[in-house]
């Protein structure tokens, strides 16, 4: 072959080649180009995208989630801050730092931390000295710390020790109608709480508010660029609820529910009372329950007894029976009957003690709470008739309670002997929520009303409220034949023998109705043992108008002493709420006017005496927590509405001692514990009398403090 020996023209081939690809290149990069410019993609992502992602940065303003209040605006629930401890390890990040910023001292930092956190120094000192490791955690017991615990650790110095915030929510209460108000927990992969309970779940769209976004400019480093513009979408925060419970009614009624609990242990325990002209809630509590703050108990139950499981009520049915009977016109309280049992078809129906009590009348029937009695009457009345009554009194309907899970229960209606069996409170299931909105019917002159916990709502964010109204929801009855019910019912209080002479109340007029109601065992037929029921009583203070109405019910107590009865347990509960209630209503009876209010500025950052200065000119006793010179903490909190004489709670930066709460009332020592985080033990009721630990003393983690109570 002969080679082309020409360099000349060799350049100018590989010239023409060379220009020829980079025409070839350009086109194509021209093409590729105008193709970009067009439709913006690079391998399917968006370019403007991309350089939005790079250089804009965005971060989540928060909302607050709203508060949960008592009637009186004191805090049930809210939105507060507890700290997660780390330590870092990597001594790289000390790097230009004149002190260290890591753990550099193992040893005495293992042996304070577990100190601190009660954990074994060898275990502390094991996490410390894992290797290749940034930064380590604690553990649960290094996580959800309490304010009070964070500001015992910082005290203590530690280089490389820090604390990580998360919201949390406060229930400074503990078992305080649990199951009602509910609680929340962090949704995965978010520090968002969510209610998963009660009120907290029924009403979390309400309570979260909508998170705001701050988004800003960026180098390519992730630093903010000078000059540069934030945008600023505010969170809007959630909306604050007030509940009508009324704490010092509610907190008597937990103390004495544990009381009878412990002593006689049944399977379950529920109490509701109710304003009898508004429907408002004031109390209510069951056991099981469980404490909203520490979750103990939650295994036990998780349902709200009240609103969640139906069962058959007993003779407390009969207050709506007589009442339809003499909304009926077949009601005669001096016409005679034979006790004891009555055929109805192919089965016999007795009285509860068997053998009834020979020839009595109908209103006699009442107070002995004899079933013949009223399935005379029902029969009397027809079925039909009867059962528009139960469903005018809304049995067999949904309340609209608003809480998750309610239950509306039966009425089997299908065979005579069941018909006949609803008029004493069998064949039929119902919740105590339904039984109780019922009896507002009669406690308020035949006029029923929607029962409910929500005294109003408030925006923070514009200040507006939406108040909820008391609302008549039917009229089953006649004023006339509701307070003719409550006379009779007065007499089975009054009355020597009759069922519910043990809720007399010395110096009060009480309407009651106790209930006495068969189980069905697993093997499908009535459980027969003596205390193999459903207990419970109703009852209606002051007899002649009433304001409230209890209703408590209890299944199959365990541990009842010889000598002891169904209605003598229920009476340890009963008299004294009722009693307590009625006392509280006189009083502010007398008193005629509500005490002033003010609204609590928020004091934290500020010096010590100024602070106790400003808060005693605004007429509030304050306490403070701690010695040293800045208040870190209080409550109320800030823009909450306080009343006059009302106790304020301060915590300092230094270390924790334990103020003279002498004369306290149970409540208010609670705000130490709220705002501390250490736990007190309670002993009586009341005010306190008595603290174990004297005031001035150390106040930590460790302190085990018992406070004792009792009633002026």
């Amino acid at each position: 072959m002969k080679m082309n020996r020409n360099p000349h023209k060799n350049r100018k081939q590989i010239g023409m080649l060379l220009f020829g690809v980079c025409i070839i290149s350009f086109i194509a990069f021209m093409a590729r180009f105008s193709y970009i410019m067009l439709v913006g993609k690079v391998n399917g992502e968006v370019l403007a995208e991309r350089a939005n992602k790079q250089y804009s940065g965005s971060s989540v303003l928060s909302a607050k989630r709203g508060s949960i209040f008592d009637s009186d605006g004191q805090p049930v629930a809210e939105e507060s801050t507890s700290y997660s401890l780390y330590a870092v390890l990597d001594e790289d990040f000390s790097k230009g730092s004149e002190k260290p910023l890591h753990v550099k001292d193992k040893e005495k930092t293992a042996e304070a931390l577990g100190t601190a956190l009660d954990i074994p120094k060898e275990e502390v000192l094991a996490t410390l000295n894992q290797e290749n490791k940034f930064q380590v955690e604690f553990g649960q017991k290094g996580a959800n710390l309490s304010l009070g615990k964070k500001l015992e650790i910082e005290a203590l110095k530690l280089p490389g020790v820090y604390f990580e915030e998360t919201p949390t929510r406060l229930y400074s209460h503990g078992v305080f109608a649990s199951h009602l108000i509910g609680f929340t927990q962090t949704k995965e992969e978010s520090t968002e709480l969510e209610g998963v309970m009660g009120i907290e779940k029924a009403y979390n769209d309400l309570l979260k508010g909508t998170d705001g976004k701050k988004a800003f400019s960026k180098d390519k480093f992730g630093y903010l660029l000078p000059n540069s513009k934030e945008e600023i979408t505010e969170p809007k925060d959630g909306h604050d609820i007030y509940l009508t419970i009324d704490t010092r009614i509610q907190s008597y009624l937990e103390t004495l529910m544990t009381n009878v609990n412990e002593e006689y242990h049944p399977e379950n325990l529920q109490a509701m009372m109710v304003k009898a002209k508004t429907g408002e809630i004031v109390a209510m509590s069951q056991r099981p329950s469980f404490n909203s703050a520490t979750k103990e108990g939650i295994d036990d139950k998780w349902g709200n007894m009240l609103v969640e499981e139906p069962f058959e009520p007993g003779s407390t049915m009969k207050v709506f029976t007589i009442a339809a009977a003499m909304e009926a016109g077949v009601f005669n309280p001096n016409a005679t009957y034979q006790s004891g049992s009555i055929q109805v078809e192919d089965q016999v129906i007795r009285d509860y003690n068997k053998y009834g009590w020979g020839t009595i009348s109908y209103l006699e029937g009442f107070q002995h709470s004899s079933n013949v009695a009223f399935v005379k009457l029902m029969q009397q009345m027809g079925p039909d008739t009867w059962l528009k009554y139960m469903q005018d009194f809304g049995l067999g309907k949904s309340t609209n309670s608003g809480l998750p899970n309610e239950q509306i229960g039966e009425i089997r209606y299908d065979y005579p002997a069941d018909r006949a069996s609803t008029a004493f409170g069998q064949a039929i299931t119902v919740t105590p929520y339904q039984m109780m909105q019922g009896f507002t019917a009669i406690a308020n002159d035949g006029k029923m009303m929607k029962l409910h916990y929500i005294k109003k709502t408030v925006d923070p964010n514009t200040g507006e409220e939406t108040v909820t109204e008391p609302e008549v929801i039917g009229q089953p009855v006649s004023a006339a034949t509701a307070n003719q019910d409550l006379a009779y019912m007065k007499t089975v209080v009054e009355t020597p023998g009759a069922t519910a002479t043990p809720f007399h109340i010395d110096g009060e007029s009480v309407a009651a109705k106790t209930g006495t109601a068969e189980i069905v065992g697993k093997d499908g037929k009535y459980m027969t043992g003596e205390f193999d029921y459903v207990h419970s009583v109703v009852g209606m203070a002051p007899a002649e108008n009433p304001e409230y109405i209890l209703y408590i019910t209890m299944r199959r107590p365990t541990t009842v002493p010889p000598g002891q009865s169904a209605p003598g347990i229920l009476k340890e509960i009963f008299n004294p709420v009722m009693k307590l209630a009625l006392q509280y209503s006189k009083v502010s009876e007398e008193s005629g006017t509500e005490e002033k209010e003010v609204t609590m500025p928020k004091v934290t950052g500020g010096a010590k005496g100024s602070v106790i200065q400003q808060i005693q000119g605004l007429g509030l006793d304050v306490s403070v927590v701690g010695d040293g010179d800045k208040i870190v903490q209080q409550l109320p909190m800030p823009d909450e509405t306080v009343l006059k004489n009302q106790k304020i709670v301060l915590l300092t930066d230094q270390k924790m001692t334990m103020p003279n709460v002498s004369g306290w009332s149970k409540k208010d020592v609670l705000k130490i514990s709220e705002i501390t985080g250490i736990q007190f033990k309670f002993e009586g009721d009341g005010y306190v009398v008595e603290q174990s630990l004297p005031e001035g003393q150390p106040l930590t983690g460790d302190s085990d403090v018992t406070i004792r109570l009792e009633k002026k």
